[in-house]
């Protein structure tokens, strides 16, 4: 179920009373209403592919679960057993996102459950904390069935995360707060939502218009239309999934639980490693601590150095998507880290606008092979940024952006109809350059919010323009990985 949807805001809220009501009186009823809600929100379109990829999670689960309880057995065998229970996990993924790429698209399974991508880089941290005793044996004594099984469908994560450690998730379970917010955390809960509905259908949404036009008439392409392609999906993504993060965030204050910061305006980076350490946060920790580190990290000489790097991007690439743009585009970052780190402090010496704008352009091309459908679409795109020509855009570029905006100024202000095109490209891409590199991150706002009277009716305006904006409703990008 989206969470940008009428139907989504209605059930949420009789979870949220049903859940908040229960806990008041019992910790544990409260618990297994908000289990059963979770499943409802997973099961909501009740497909065969839905309930197929419930049960495919709930496996994965079970093996985690009698993994773990095995991991702090004292037994022997616990390094066969972690790996066996690891490989299962990584098995199923392969199986249901990247049959098709193996067997050149011979065979492909055509389908994954949601949320699987961030399901299993979940269950290896959970694993790999178990084995290492970071979560302790007690911790994983003391957690029962109920719980584990909540962290796994808990609904403001399970489709895009972020990803958690045991001990972000597991300890609050028993906090004073869960299922008890105070006014302080309803307050920030719902600017955490209202910001992050914004984030995403007024945004994302907008941007990802102009996108889908771009790479819909690739052969049309003049520079300044393919650079407002590449610069709308850098801003198009980043609104999408910051948004989400935002949104999970809120629905999760709301019912008691604080969820890690995974954005922290990565687009002020001044360096591709800086970068790595604002955006996707959770994801970062996660190859550093499980990948990164057990290969040897940086402590075996520069040349294995660089190579645990690469490896690490382009795990990451194959981690977001089955293809060779995907590849492309982590090793393109990983590129860019072995020679920063090749560089030492050198690089900065440089000016500071300078790294900013190094870091930034290089990032936007980046993504372009994020984004393209294949290989070749993201040459198209790039060869137009440069030999297309300084036509200006055509019309075509902005069909579908900003309807009913641009119905409302043309009945209230007619005069400005002949400007509509350029406002509106001014406007949207202006409001989302500012929105993505001079505000601090929403999640650490939400520690320090207060309520007033002005930050009220700029949460109900957010809300309203969202909500009105409902129509067209796309899916989040990362709900796709």
């Amino acid at each position: 179920m989206p969470f940008q949807s009428l139907s989504f805001l209605a059930l949420f809220c009789l979870t949220l009373a049903a859940c908040l009501l229960a806990g008041k009186k019992s910790r544990r009823a409260g618990k297994a209403l908000l289990g059963c809600a979770s499943a409802v929100f997973y099961l909501w379109s009740f497909t065969p592919r839905v309930l197929c990829g419930f049960a495919v999670l709930a496996a994965g689960c079970c093996v985690s679960w009698a993994a773990a309880r095995y991991l702090i057995s004292g037994r022997s065998g616990r390094g066969r057993v972690l790996a066996a229970a690891v490989s299962w996990h990584v098995f199923v993924l392969l199986v249901f996102k990247y049959t098709g790429f193996f067997t050149g698209g011979r065979l492909s399974i055509g389908w994954a459950p949601l949320g699987l991508s961030f399901f299993t880089f979940q269950q290896i941290w959970f694993l790999k904390e178990v084995y290492t005793l970071r979560f302790s044996a007690q911790q994983v004594q003391n957690l029962s069935g109920g719980d584990y099984a909540l962290s796994v469908f808990f609904f403001p994560t399970v489709s895009s995360g972020p990803i958690m450690r045991p001990d972000d998730f597991f300890p609050q379970l028993n906090g004073e707060k869960f299922l008890r917010p105070d006014w302080q955390d309803a307050a920030a809960g719902v600017y955490a939502i209202a910001v992050g509905m914004a984030k995403k259908v007024l945004l994302a949404d907008s941007f990802g218009a102009v996108v889908n036009n771009g790479y819909r008439h690739l052969g049309e392409l003049s520079a300044p239309a393919a650079w407002l392609v590449i610069l709308g999906y850098t801003l198009q993504l980043y609104f999408d999934f910051s948004g989400y993060c935002d949104i999970a965030a809120g629905l999760a204050r709301l019912l008691g639980i604080r969820l890690p910061v995974n954005f922290d305006s990565p687009y002020r980076a001044l360096s591709v490693g800086d970068f790595w350490k604002r955006w996707h946060i959770t994801l970062t920790s996660f190859l550093r601590e499980c990948v990164y580190f057990p290969l040897g990290g940086s402590r075996r000489g520069s040349a294995r150095t660089y190579l645990n790097i690469m490896a690490i991007f382009l795990i990451s690439g194959f981690w977001h998507g089955a293809g060779w743009t995907f590849l492309l585009w982590g090793g393109l970052h990983g590129l860019a880290q072995v020679g920063e780190r090749a560089l030492g402090r050198r690089r900065d010496r440089l000016p500071v606008l300078l790294r900013w704008a190094a870091t930034f352009v290089f990032v936007n091309i980046a993504w372009v092979f994020f984004r393209a459908p294949t290989v070749g679409a993201a040459g198209k795109v790039l060869r137009a940024a440069v030999l297309g020509g300084m036509a200006k855009p055509q019309k075509w570029l902005l069909d579908g952006l900003l309807l009913s905006e641009v119905r409302a100024v043309r009945a209230l202000l007619p005069a400005l109809t002949p400007w509509l095109n350029i406002l509106t490209v001014t406007g949207l891409f202006g409001a989302g350059l500012l929105a993505a590199l001079l505000p601090g991150n929403t999640i650490r706002r939400m520690d320090t919010f207060r309520p007033t009277f002005l930050r009220a009716a700029a949460v109900c305006l957010l809300f309203a323009w969202s909500i009105l904006s409902f129509s067209g409703i796309t899916t989040f990008i990362y709900s796709n990985f």
